[in-house]
């Protein structure tokens, strides 16, 4: 920094004063005479002005307090008015007039006072003079409206002006919001009260129209936007640098601004022009042999100049070169071969870690730094370079003292000293951080590389995975629908859907473990019976599908489905387990332009058509397949339907004592009530039903319909000791049914749930068993339907403890003409008693039968040999009937 001054100094300084260094006396003298003679001039015109300007201040304020003491005391005069009228609110035009005359008895510059409840003057005074203003409604004047509505508004006095008055001159106008108290103490906004001020009078009272005044006064509006008006006096007076005297009114303010008439230099000219003249004189009397002399020194001077120009270009390229230097962290040395001295600079000291105290160094201290590996050739280069007198270019590592390896690069030359001693200069510097980051930076490129092959590894896996099964590594159904949609119309084309019969069982005995291992087994049989151009793709569980294009689809596919139906008459091993494991094929043909996608829905339908009629065959879709297919559709759609319109009702069968024949029971039996075909048993859409999961949702309508009519029974004095409902395992697993139950009154045994034997109860159902359970605690018998038709075993029959059992028809129907029919009954029959079970008998066709079933043992009897299943009322009328006649009985 200290150079920087210097060199500062030295190419601006230093020339001026070799130019003007020689006048300097003469040039001091001259500045302080001038300064002097300046000095005297500006105090004595100050003194003038300072004087004169108190003068005018005092003018001035005397001026701007007369005027604002007369504007307050007419403002503080209307005060007592607005009070008045704020204490009587309904004051009236003649104690207005009376109350504002005596405001006008005090001297003021008030030209009329007015009040205007809800904005619009009623009081004036005087009253002749402005009688016209009488109903005006000041919101309807532009000029007057946004200063009534922010006197209302604010709350506080508002002050405009000056203005135009109609009657003649200008005036001020202050406005005063009133207010009255309401009922409950609150302020209510009465109106306004206007007092006009006369302006010109106001001018008069405060000294402003005074011809022999030595002054000239301006005033100046400023509002509270910033704007200005000058609304008395010559505006140029603003211009003339004048004292001014600030009056503030509400939120704006007026400016007084004066200036002497005379101007303000007027009455000083001639005194100054005479000093001017005398401090001139003196001035050329002094300054004259001083400059004579400053010449006289000129010559002298000349040579300094120009050794320190010298001086200052030498200095700065020095320290130009230490800055790069420093900047480069480069350090410079230089080598004499004649003394082996190596000159090192503080930099390559730090480099090579050299210690201060070392004050000299030598070509064996560069030597024994070099790292071992590289000092061979690092000398070699050295001393090519030295004796071919050629550029020293090159890099090496050197190990400092404190033991760590860092990257040198050296550059050089080779010159002659005195024309005689050759020597070598050249620079190092450390190179490290630019080879650790090179170093670096290759081995990311390799790992990035290496990330790339594995991101394209990883990017072509995960695309075939997507496209493939898991667990059979067939296609997928992801591949089979880009496969459609690539070709979404083809010729000659077939699509075969196949589901493995008796999977489930597998899966649900040996766990799923075991189901994949045969999954597996079934995905390398069906590929093995394809074609090159057909493939395999698993849609899911147990189902594939295989798109073949053929020139004869139909017998293909007709071939290669007899050949998947061979290939599972195979048992599959798994381990030490074996497994027969049948398919059922649906087919689908497209001979013509067929959409791909239809002939896999064709193709479903054709599977799911091999699957009703049996399993482990082949089915073609046909047309009449869509047809059961869309009024399976449509009946589904109807069941739904009719479950929201509660179209299910129940029908009651009676059961009768075997011995007295009195009913003891009914059974509710649903039928649907469609509103098309008229009362459909059950057989028409309960296995529909059972496909929509639906079955739960009509036994609760059943239940709460056949539980109302149970109760109308009752209260019309029909003795049926029970009623049997029937409930699936849908409604057995469906939690509404437990909440349904425990809002219901019933008396134990009222009440019974028949189950269908073909529900498992061998299988150890927690939930299934559970909901019994709870029922029973509800006081409702449970009873097994259609015993003997299915699979239940005694232990099931143990583990359930039902309270009656209810033969199948099935069983009973023969026992007329066989033996063998008759011993099978008579053994259910001893099986229930034995558990106490009680035995019922149904499917009862004729009075035959009842005889026999009586005879074996059975407790009720339930048939068509007694009576139908009726709707309720038909059912009470047939209960009405039997009363009639037991009562004729017994008269």
């Amino acid at each position: 920094m200290s150079f920087l001054l210097r060199s500062t100094y030295r190419s601006r300084i230093w020339p001026v004063w070799t130019s003007l260094g020689y006048f300097v006396p003469a040039m001091l003298a001259l500045v302080m005479l001038l300064y002097a003679a300046v000095r005297i001039d500006i105090d004595k015109r100050q003194q003038f002005h300072d004087n004169l300007r108190a003068s005018i201040v005092r003018d001035l304020g005397k001026i701007g307090t007369r005027l604002q003491g007369n504007i307050e005391g007419d403002i503080e005069l209307v005060h007592g008015l607005v009070a008045v009228v704020a204490a009587e609110p309904q004051i009236d035009q003649k104690h207005f007039a009376e109350i504002a005359e005596q405001v006008f008895k005090v001297k003021s510059q008030l030209r009329n006072i007015a009040a205007a409840p809800d904005m619009i003057i009623r009081l004036i005074y005087p009253v002749e003079p402005n009688v016209r203003s009488l109903g005006f409604d000041v919101r309807k004047s532009d000029t007057q409206r946004a200063a009534a509505l922010k006197a209302r508004d604010t709350g506080s006095m508002v002050m405009t002006g000056p203005v135009n008055l109609v009657q003649g001159g200008i005036g001020l106008i202050a406005r005063y919001p009133v207010f009255t108290k309401t009922a409950e103490g609150a302020n209510r906004f009465w109106g306004l009260v206007s007092a006009v001020m006369d302006l010109d009078m106001l001018y008069v009272d405060s000294g402003l129209n005074d011809d022999g005044s030595p002054i000239d006064v301006a005033i100046t509006r400023i509002s509270a936007d910033g704007q200005t008006d000058t609304f008395f006096g010559n505006p140029s007076v603003l211009d003339k640098d004048p004292v001014t005297f600030q009056l503030a009114f509400g939120d704006g303010a007026w400016v007084l601004s004066a200036v002497p008439k005379a101007g303000w230099m007027a009455m000083q000219a001639d005194d100054v022009r005479w000093s001017r003249l005398m401090s001139f004189g003196i001035l050329l009397l002094v300054v004259g042999p001083l400059a004579w002399a400053g010449y006289l020194m000129k010559q002298r001077h000349r040579i300094i100049v120009d050794l320190g120009e010298r001086e200052e270009r030498l200095e700065r390229l020095s320290h130009r070169l230490q800055l790069a230097l420093d900047a480069s962290k480069i350090g410079v040395w230089e080598y004499d071969p004649a003394t082996g001295e190596m000159m090192w600079d503080a930099r390559m000291r730090e480099i090579y870690g050299i210690p201060p105290a070392k004050l000299k160094c030598t070509y064996a201290d560069w030597r024994r730094a070099l790292h071992p590996a590289d000092r061979d050739e690092a000398e070699r280069v050295f001393k090519r370079a030295l004796a071919n007198a050629s550029q020293y270019i090159t890099e090496f590592r050197i190990v400092t003292p404190a033991g760590t390896v860092e990257h040198i690069r050296a550059h050089g030359a080779v010159y002659w000293w005195g024309g005689r001693t050759k020597r070598i200069v050249g620079a190092n510097w450390n190179v490290t951080r630019d080879v650790l980051l090179k170093e670096e930076l290759r081995t990311s490129h390799l790992y990035s590389e290496i990330q790339n092959r594995q991101l394209e590894e990883a990017s072509r896996t995960l695309a075939y995975q997507s496209i493939h099964d898991a667990l059979t590594g067939l296609p997928n159904r992801r591949y089979l629908d880009q496969y459609l949609d690539q070709h979404p119309q083809v010729d000659r084309f077939a699509i075969l859907h196949v589901d493995l019969d008796r999977f489930k069982s597998v899966n649900d005995t040996y766990g799923h473990a075991v189901g994949d291992e045969v999954l597996k087994v079934a995905a390398q049989r069906l590929k093995s019976q394809l074609l090159e151009a057909e493939f395999v793709a698993r849609m899911g569980g147990d189902e594939f599908v295989i798109a073949a294009p053929a020139r004869d689809p139909e017998a293909r596919s007709r071939a290669l489905a007899a050949a998947i139906l061979e290939a599972f008459t195979d048992p599959i091993h798994v381990g030490a387990l074996e497994f027969r494991v049948g398919s059922s094929v649906g087919i689908a043909v497209g001979t013509g332009s067929s959409e791909t996608r239809q002939l896999l829905v064709q193709a479903d339908l054709a599977l799911y058509e091999a699957k009703k009629l049996g399993r482990n065959r082949v089915e073609f879709f046909s047309e009449s397949m869509r047809q059961a297919h869309r009024q399976s559709k449509k009946l589904a759609d109807e069941i739904l339907r009719a479950i929201e319109n509660v179209e299910f009702v129940p029908f009651f069968q009676p059961q009768f004592d075997a011995k007295t024949l009195e009913v003891v029971g009914a059974e509710a039996l649903v039928r649907w009530n469609h509103p098309k075909r008229g009362l459909l048993t059950p057989d028409k859409f309960l296995p529909q039903a059972q496909s929509l999961n639906a079955v739960a949702e009509i036994d609760a309508i059943v239940l709460d319909k056949s539980l109302f009519e149970f109760t109308r029974w009752r209260a019309q004095g029909f003795d049926v000791p029970k009623i049997s409902v029937n409930i699936s395992a849908q409604r057995l697993r469906d939690r509404r049914l437990i909440e349904r139950l425990s809002h219901l009154v019933l008396a134990p045994g009222t009440l019974s749930f028949e189950l269908l034997e073909s529900i498992s109860f061998d299988d150890d159902d927690a939930a299934l068993m559970g909901a019994i359970h709870k029922i029973k605690e509800f006081g409702i018998d449970i009873e097994i339907d259609d015993f003997g038709s299915g699979h239940a075993s005694i232990l099931s029959l143990l583990k359930l403890a039902p309270r009656r059992l209810k033969i199948d028809r099935k069983l009973v129907a023969p026992i007329v003409d066989s033996e063998q029919q008759r011993r099978l009954v008579a053994s259910i029959v001893d099986i229930g008693r034995s558990v106490g079970v009680e035995i019922i008998a149904e499917g009862v066709e004729t009075m035959v039968h009842a005889q026999v079933l009586r005879d074996l043992g059975c407790q009720v009897l339930q048939g068509y040999a007694f009576a139908p299943a009726m709707p309720s009322k038909d059912f009470q009328e047939f209960l009405l009937r039997r009363q009639t006649e037991a009562r004729r009985e017994v008269g």
